[in-house]
C-alpha cells in the first residue's frame, strides 16, 4: 500500500487556466454552472488546460455479502452471479447506457460466491463473500488491503490503456446493508437515519434490516478512524475494492466519478486513506438512499443529476459522462469574445 502515500493535492493552476478558458467564451461569466468547475477539476487532474475524456471506462466490482443470510434483501445471493456475469457479457443496465455513452465496462469478480462462467469475467477473487457482519467481522484487515490493492491495479491497468475518467459501480445483493452500518458510524447518525429500503424492501423488512444494522455495530464496535479497520469489520469486498478505484484514481491521474450510495461511501473510505483523493473524485448523481447526499456533503461535493436514481452497476454515475461531454462541446468549439466582436462580460461586485 505504498502507493497511497504518493497521493497529493491537484494541481489547481490548472483548473485556474481552464477558468480562465471558460471566461473567454462568449456567454456570461460561470453560466455553465457546476459544469464549469466539474470540467476545471478534470483539467486540475490532468495537468493540462485542455483535459480529453474521450477514452473512459465503467468498473463495477462484484462480490456477495454474507449478511444476507439475514433476511434483508428480497432475493437471494445467487443473483449476483448472474447479475455480474449478464455485466461482463453486455446485457446487463450498465451496458446499454455504456454503449451509447461510449464507455467500456468491466466487470471485476473480487468476491462473488461462485464461480463464474463467463470468461470476460476479470476474476480476482479474494474470497466467497464477506461474513455476516451481523455475527462478527466482514473480512480481515489483509483482505481488506488485497481488495484495496485490486481497485488500484484496474485503475493503473485502464491508465496505461489511455483511460482518463472511470465510473465507479457495484453488483452485490445485500450490500446497502454493509453501506448503511458504515455511514451511520462513519456520519455519526443511528441507522434509522442512514439506512433505506436498498432493492425494495418492504417497511417492515426495512425495520428488520436496521435492527441487524445495530446488531452488526454492537457485535464489532467499528469506533476507530482507521478506514481498513472499518471496512473490516462492517465493510464488503465490492466496498473496498471501490475504496482502491478512488484511490488509484489519484495515484494514477484519472478522474473518477461517484455512482449512488454504496460508491459514495467508499469514497469517504478513500477519503479516509488520504483526503487528497477527493480532488479527483466528481459526484454522478445524489443517491435515493438516506445516507447518499450526507455522505457527498462529508467529501465537499455536488452532483449536478438529482433523480432518485438508486439502480446501481454505476448507471448513475454514466450519466454525468454526456453532460460532461456538452462541456467539453462548450468548452473547445463555442466562439469566444475574442473572435465574435463581443465585449467581454466582468465579474461585478
Amino acid at each position: 500500500m505504498d502507493r497511497i502515500r504518493l497521493i497529493r493535492h491537484t494541481d489547481k493552476k490548472y483548473s485556474q487556466l481552464a477558468q480562465e478558458h471558460w471566461d473567454s467564451v462568449a456567454k456570461p461569466l460561470r453560466s455553465f454552472g457546476v459544469l464549469e468547475t466539474f470540467w476545471n477539476r478534470i483539467a486540475a487532474v490532468q495537468k493540462t488546460e485542455f483535459p480529453d475524456i474521450s477514452e473512459r471506462a465503467v468498473v463495477v466490482m462484484c462480490a456477495d455479502n454474507g449478511v444476507v443470510a439475514e433476511g434483508v434483501t428480497q432475493t437471494d445471493s445467487s443473483v449476483t452471479a448472474v447479475c455480474t456475469e449478464a455485466i461482463a457479457c453486455g446485457r446487463s443496465n450498465i451496458n446499454a447506457l455504456a454503449d451509447t455513452f461510449r464507455a467500456d465496462v468491466y466487470a471485476v469478480d473480487i468476491g462473488v460466491a461462485a464461480d463464474l462462467e463467463c470468461d470476460r469475467v476479470i476474476s480476482r477473487k479474494i474470497a466467497y463473500g464477506s461474513d455476516n457482519i451481523a455475527v462478527g467481522p466482514a473480512m480481515t484487515v489483509e483482505n481488506v488491503y488485497r481488495a484495496v490493492a485490486v481497485g488500484m491495479d484496474m485503475v493503473r491497468d485502464l491508465a496505461e490503456k489511455g483511460v482518463r475518467i472511470i465510473v465507479t459501480g457495484e453488483m452485490g445483493i445485500g450490500n446497502t446493508t454493509p453501506t448503511s452500518a458504515l455511514s451511520s458510524v462513519l456520519l455519526g447518525l443511528p441507522p434509522e437515519k442512514v439506512t433505506g429500503k436498498g432493492a425494495g424492501l418492504s417497511s417492515e423488512g426495512l425495520l428488520h434490516k436496521v435492527e441487524v444494522i445495530k446488531r452488526a455495530i454492537t457485535v464489532n464496535s467499528p469506533f476507530s478512524d482507521d478506514p481498513a479497520e472499518l471496512i473490516s469489520k462492517l465493510g464488503s469486498y465490492e466496498i473496498a475494492g471501490m475504496t482502491g478505484l478512488f484511490l488509484g484514481g489519484a495515484v494514477y491521474g484519472v478522474t473518477m466519478v461517484i455512482d449512488g450510495v454504496i460508491s459514495a461511501v467508499s469514497a469517504v473510505l478513500a477519503s479516509m486513506f488520504a483526503p487528497a483523493s477527493v480532488d479527483h473524485m466528481l459526484a454522478g448523481h445524489v443517491s435515493a438512499e438516506p445516507s447518499g447526499r450526507m455522505l457527498l456533503e462529508r467529501l465537499g461535493l455536488n452532483a449536478v443529476i438529482d433523480g432518485g436514481l438508486r439502480l446501481g452497476e454505476g448507471t448513475g454515475g454514466i450519466l454525468l459522462l454526456p453532460l460532461l461531454d456538452g462541456a467539453a462541446a462548450l468548452y473547445n468549439r463555442a466562439h469566444r469574445f475574442d473572435g465574435a466582436g463581443i465585449e467581454r462580460y466582468v465579474e461585478l461586485i
